[in-house]
Order: C-alpha cells, then sequence, then structure tokens
C-alpha cells in the first residue's frame, strides 16, 4: 500500500539555531529585562503570568484545532487541561514555597501554527533534535512515529527530571514552554496516529510498514507509562494510545458504514426499492473493507501483536447495527420491514460474510446486531402489515376471476383437466409469503403461515358466494372451479400440514357446493324426461336414449374434472337415475293389467340392462345401483307368485334403506290378492328388522336409495283399500 505523507500542521520541536532565528528584537529585550529584575512582578506576577499563559496556550490551541481532524479534539482537550491544571498549580504554589519570582513568560511564537516557540539557554540544548537532525514534528510528518514518540519520551523523561531537581525554580516558564511543546506533540502524534487509521481503508491505504510502526509505538507506550506515577505529573500519566486508537478505527468504521446512501432523504421517500439498494451498497462496503482488513491490514499489526481483526470486526459490527436501527425506525410498509428483516437475517447474517469461510470468529461472541426488542418490534409491524396486504392480494384474485367471468370464456384446458387460475395464485401467495418469512426465522414462518391460512379460509366463501350469484356458472367453470379447491387442499396441507384443521373444512365446503350446483344442471335437465315412465306411452317409445345421451353429454365434463371428483359425481348422476326412475315408477297411477304388466316387466328390465350398460362404460364405480330396477322389473313380470318373496328378499339385503312403504308401493304394482299381501308383507317385516339389527338403522356410507324416494300418500290410500 503506498504512504501518503500526511502533513500534521504545528507541532514541531525546533533546533536552537531556529528558535533564535524565530525571535524578534521586542522578544529578545523583553527576557533580558525579566532575567535583570526577577522580583519586579513578585507580588502579583503570579496572576499576570496566568493569564497572559491561559492566552497564548489558548490560541495555540485553536489554531490545533483548526488544522487536526476533528475526531481527535477529545484527545487534544484531554492533554490540554491535564497541562493547564498542572501550570497553575505549579504558578499558584510558586510565590508562597520561593520556587517562582519572576513573572512567567509564555512562548514567543507557534510553529506551523501550534507551538513554534524560542527557546533560549539550557531549554533550547534540551530540546535539539536527536534523529539525523530531524525535528520531532518532521518525524512526525514522515510518519517516523516511533522515533519521534521516542524523542519525545526521552524530552518528557528530561523534563520531568530537572522539575524534581528545581531546575526551573529561577525561571518557571521554561518549564511551562518546553512542558507545553511536549504535550502538544504528543497530541499532534496520536492526531497523526488517527489519520493513520482513517486513511487505512481509504482508497489509497497506508503503507504495511506504517501500520507496524503505529503498533509498535502504542506498544512503546504503554510500555513507558504502564500505571499512573504516584506524583501524579500530567507528563507521566499514561495517554491510553490503545484505547485511542481503537476508538479511532470505530470513527473509521463509522464513517464508512455511513457512506453508503449518503443522499437518503427517508424510507417513505425512497421506497423499498431504494432501501434495497442502499442496504446493497452498505453489504458491498463492508465485506470489501472487512476482507481489505483481513488480507492487508491484520497481517501488517499481527506482527506487533496487535489483535487488529477483532477490533475491527467489532467497529464494523457496532457501527453496521447502529445504521440499520436508524433505517429501522424510518421503515414503513410491509416491503420495507421485510428488506430491513432480510438483509439482516440473509446478507449480514450469511456465513462469510464478516470473513472469509472458516474463519474463527471472537472468541466472545458479537452481540446481535439488532436488539431483541427491536428485532421483535420489527418483525411485529411486518405481520401486521402483512396481513392487510394479504388481504388485499385476495380480493385481487376475486377482481381477476370476475374480470375472466365478464370476459364470458371457457376455462383453459391443461393436461386434460379444466384450469382456473385461481389456484396457481393462491398457491404463489402463500408459498411465497411462507418461505420468504422462513429465510428470516422460524417464529415469522409460523406467524406468515397462519396470517394466510385466515385469510384464504375467509376468501374461499367469499369467492364461493360471488362465483355461484355470478351468470358465469356453467359446467366448464365449475368443472375448473372444483379442479382449483381440489389442487389448493392437495397443494397447501401437503405442504404445509399445520393448516389442514383451518383450511379442510371451507375447502371441502366449497368443492362440495360446485359438485352440488354441477349435478342440478343436469337434474334440471333430466327431471321432465322420467314423467314417462310406467305409462302406456313409455311401453311404446324409446325414452331412455335422449335421456341417456344427456348423461354421455354431461359426463365429458366429468372427464376434465380431477379424481377422485369425477368419479364421485358420475356416481351421483347414476345414483339419480336409478332413484328416479324407481320413483316414477313407485308413484300411483293406473295400473297395469295382464300383457301389460308383463310388457311394461319387460321394458323396465331392458331399461335397467341399458342403464347399467351405460354407466359402466363411462367408468360408474355404483355397481350396487344395478339390481334396484332389475328387481322391481322381476316382481312386475313374476308368474310364479312363490318367487316373489325370494325377489323381495334380494331386495331388502341389497338395499338396506328400503322401508315398509316402498314394499307395499311394490307390490301394488304387482297386484296381488289382500292375503297373498299380508303374508308377503309380514315376511318382509320380519326381513327389515333383521337388517336393521345387522347394519344399524343408517344405510352404509354413499349407498343411500329409497330413503330419499318419498312414496306419495295417494299410494298409502290405495294399499290401504287393496
Amino acid at each position: 500500500m503506498p504512504s501518503p505523507q500526511t502533513e500534521t500542521p504545528g507541532l514541531e520541536l525546533q533546533s536552537p539555531k531556529e528558535a533564535e532565528e524565530s525571535q524578534t528584537p521586542a522578544q529578545g529585550s523583553r527576557r533580558t529585562s525579566s532575567r535583570k529584575e526577577p522580583n519586579a512582578h513578585c507580588k502579583d506576577g503570579t496572576r499576570l503570568g496566568l493569564g497572559s499563559l491561559r492566552q497564548a496556550f489558548s490560541r495555540a490551541s485553536q489554531r490545533a484545532l483548526t488544522q487536526v481532524s476533528k475526531e481527535d479534539t477529545g484527545l487534544f482537550r484531554r492533554s490540554s487541561c491535564s497541562l493547564f491544571r498542572s501550570f497553575r498549580q505549579a504558578l499558584d504554589e510558586g510565590p508562597a514555597a520561593g520556587h517562582f519570582q519572576a513573572t512567567p513568560e509564555v512562548p514567543s511564537g507557534v510553529m506551523n501554527g501550534v507551538s513554534q516557540q524560542a527557546s533560549t539557554g539550557a531549554a533550547s540544548e534540551e530540546l535539539k533534535p536527536e534523529a539525523e537532525g530531524k525535528s520531532v514534528a518532521d518525524l512526525i510528518t514522515e510518519r517516523q512515529l516511533l522515533a519521534a514518540f521516542e524523542q519525545l519520551l526521552r524530552l518528557e523523561t528530561r523534563l520531568v527530571a530537572e522539575k524534581a531537581s528545581r531546575t526551573f525554580e529561577q525561571d518557571p516558564t521554561a518549564f511551562a514552554r518546553r512542558a507545553m511543546d511536549v504535550c502538544l506533540h504528543y497530541d499532534g502524534l496520536a492526531a497523526e496516529l488517527s489519520a493513520i487509521v482513517r486513511e487505512t481503508l481509504g482508497s489509497d491505504g497506508v503503507d504495511a510498514a506504517v501500520l507496524a510502526e503505529l503498533a509498535r509505538v502504542v506498544n512503546a507506550e504503554e510500555e513507558a507509562h504502564p500505571s499512573p506515577p504516584d506524583d501524579g505529573d500530567f507528563l507521566r500519566t499514561p495517554r491510553h494510545w490503545r484505547q485511542h486508537w481503537e476508538e479511532a478505527v470505530r470513527r473509521s468504521a463509522q464513517e464508512r458504514v455511513r457512506r453508503p446512501g449518503a443522499g437518503w432523504a427517508s424510507a417513505a421517500a425512497e421506497g423499498a426499492s431504494g432501501l434495497a439498494q442502499l442496504l446493497a451498497e452498505l453489504g458491498v462496503l463492508v465485506r470489501r473493507d472487512l476482507q481489505k482488513v483481513w488480507q492487508e491490514v491484520q497481517p501488517a499489526y499481527a506482527a506487533a501483536g496487535f489483535p487488529a481483526w477483532e477490533v475491527y470486526l467489532r467497529a464494523f459490527h457496532s457501527a453496521v447495527a447502529q445504521r440499520l436501527q436508524e433505517l429501522a425506525r424510518d421503515a414503513r410498509g410491509c416491503e420495507q420491514l421485510y428488506v430491513l428483516l432480510d438483509w439482516a437475517a440473509n446478507v449480514y447474517g450469511s456465513p462469510d460474510f464478516l470473513g472469509p469461510p472458516g474463519l474463527a470468529l471472537p472468541a466472545e461472541p458479537l452481540p446481535p446486531l439488532l436488539a431483541p426488542d427491536v428485532w421483535a418490534r420489527l418483525e411485529s409491524d411486518y405481520t401486521s402489515f402483512l396481513e392487510a396486504k394479504i388481504t388485499s392480494c385476495f380480493d385481487n384474485i376475486l377482481q381477476l376471476e370476475q374480470s375472466h367471468w365478464a370476459a364470458a370464456k371457457d376455462p383453459e384446458v391443461l393436461q386434460g383437466l379444466y384450469q382456473a387460475p385461481l389456484s396457481m395464485d393462491v398457491h404463489m401467495l402463500v408459498a411465497e409469503h411462507v418461505k420468504a418469512a422462513g429465510a428470516i426465522s422460524a417464529e415469522l414462518e409460523a406467524t406468515t403461515l397462519r396470517i394466510c391460512t385466515r385469510a384464504l379460509g375467509l376468501f374461499v366463501p367469499r369467492f364461493e358466494k360471488a362465483f355461484l350469484a355470478s351468470e358465469a356458472v356453467s359446467e366448464p367453470h365449475l368443472g375448473a372451479y372444483i379442479n382449483a379447491c381440489e389442487e389448493l387442499r392437495t397443494s397447501i396441507l401437503s405442504r404445509f400440514p399445520g393448516t389442514q384443521e383451518e383450511l379442510e373444512k371451507p375447502l371441502v365446503a366449497a368443492t362440495c357446493s360446485f359438485q352440488k350446483h354441477l349435478l342440478q344442471g343436469l337434474q334440471r335437465e333430466l327431471q321432465p324426461l322420467f314423467r314417462v315412465v310406467c305409462t302406456r306411452d313409455w311401453l311404446t317409445q324409446d325414452w331412455l336414449r335422449p335421456l341417456m345421451d344427456k348423461v354421455v353429454r354431461f359426463t365429458g365434463h366429468l372427464q376434465r374434472v380431477a379424481q377422485p371428483r369425477a368419479q364421485e359425481t358420475l356416481q351421483e348422476v347414476h345414483r339419480f337415475v336409478v332413484r328416479e326412475y324407481l320413483a316414477q315408477a313407485l308413484k300411483p297411477r293406473k295400473r297395469f293389467w295382464a300383457m301389460e304388466r308383463m310388457r311394461g316387466s319387460q321394458k323396465m328390465s331392458l331399461d335397467a340392462q341399458a342403464i347399467s350398460d351405460t354407466f359402466q362404460g363411462l367408468g360408474s364405480e355404483a355397481t350396487w345401483l344395478d339390481q334396484a330396477i332389475q328387481c322391481v322389473a322381476e316382481i312386475l313380470g313374476e308368474t310364479y307368485k312363490d318367487d316373489i318373496q325370494r325377489h323381495l328378499e334380494t331386495l331388502i339385503r341389497s338395499y338396506p334403506d328400503i322401508r315398509r312403504d316402498h314394499i307395499l308401493a311394490i307390490l301394488a304394482l304387482r297386484r296381488l290378492g289382500c292375503r297373498r299381501n299380508q303374508h308377503l308383507l309380514q315376511h318382509t317385516q320380519d326381513l327389515l328388522r333383521a337388517e336393521a339389527g345387522v347394519v344399524g338403522a343408517e344405510a352404509p356410507r354413499g349407498r343411500v336409495l329409497f330413503e330419499e324416494i318419498k312414496v306419495p300418500s295417494a299410494m298409502a290410500v290405495r294399499i290401504t283399500c287393496i
């Protein structure tokens, strides 16, 4: 790394020759007069000297402070205040003890704006440069830091010794001038250390030798001042340059971290994209700086045993945390809050962000990037905004579906099935938000899933009501939404099992509702065709073909409905046809006699076979329905009356939901005598009670047929008459 020579203004100890050249005649005359008349201001010399010293030191300090970087003012003030207190103590005690008899003389000039002094006599000889004829200020400017520190340390040690030996009893201002020079040059050296730290991560950087020199100076300072001395002399008090270096590192990290987004207005003005860009720039800068620390800065400091990596790491961690909390205070909306949470958890929290893979982190763990209460507040705010956003998204999905209804277009067919964008939109909405939340924390994932589940549970009934109230209800759309509900139920419940309790009920209810409306459309078409059954026109007409044609056309839509809902619907259609056929056959009407009854039995048997064959060809698995019409046909045409009992037994065992009224209506079709009817009724009653004891009062699930056939009251009157 190149080594720019930073000019450190004003902190230069001059050689005697330079000091003599810088003096004015007036100043020399004033010193001569002071030496000739030592007691001229004995009474109030201390007060006047202190004021003059205060003025001169104030002017020198102000000049230095205007040229030294702002971050060094703290140390400068501490050294200056310590110096001033020492002067005050010395000057206040001097006259009383007989140590100071002359008016203290302030430095006659300040070199480069801080400490050019015209030292005379023994004092000038003590401040001679010792490193190749260079002054301390030159050494600091050339960044020969260790040489400058060693020279200052020798001057400090000599000055302390001379003070202890009462060398300055006759000229106390000489001690003041030399002590101030030493102190200000220490401040200059500290300011140069800060400048080096500030430039280390800059574009030009700092040479590794300079960094090693800095580390050696800090170590040397700690060895020279291991603990405060007993006499409390300000010159020998430790300056804690290690803490000063660490503070400079922290300031440097804070300055670097605040560079991205320097023109940042506010979160509300910039939006989520602006915040994301700012954080991306911040991440690039921090990673690049830490990589430079690990590859270039740490090795340079390591030679002197300096833990630079850990100090820089903690400094950047603290700076990033402070910056993130500032951004969090202004963040608004779901997107901005998520950007912050995601960056903290996944970008900054990635294993290799703070250093190369395999790098050991500090023994003492870094504190959380965001305090627990701040993190909890961000998550809470995010979920609050998210709940409103999810509800709004479902509203948009409903509006999108309504626009499809208004266009009066049939749904698309994909892979042989009706498709509605509803299922894909809802699935993506839930899956993406839950996945995004899971990338931040398991707790946020669970909360997001609950929000999505609750919103979907409220949306499904709203959607169902809106669709069924629209003019878009048709077999294709109903089939598409049956598929959509099944897809949602399968995909979401399989991916998020914890949602079953909340989602199962509304999704199943919506599916059943769509199935019901799908069947009702077909039933309205088929219902009038059954009126001809068991009439004389029925004996001569091929009434079944148009009915079965409608069934076949309807099942064409069912082929584009996903299983098992298509099979369930087909079986319901099969059951409806058989049920309605029997309901019409058992209605009271003019009975068949003789040959008509035989023709009717044959016709009914042919119908039963045609219905069974048709539905079997369509794929219906409800084969248990095939015997119902056939048994009634056999009873109607049975010539051997004793076999009627056998047919009734088959009917009762095949359909446990058949009741006494149904048996009476069937017997009424056959026109048997009263005594035989009584005998058959008694026998069937025993069978009905026996079957009820075996299978219970209810028919097996899904096998309900006669229970839904209502025998008219007119038939009961006719049976009574018989």
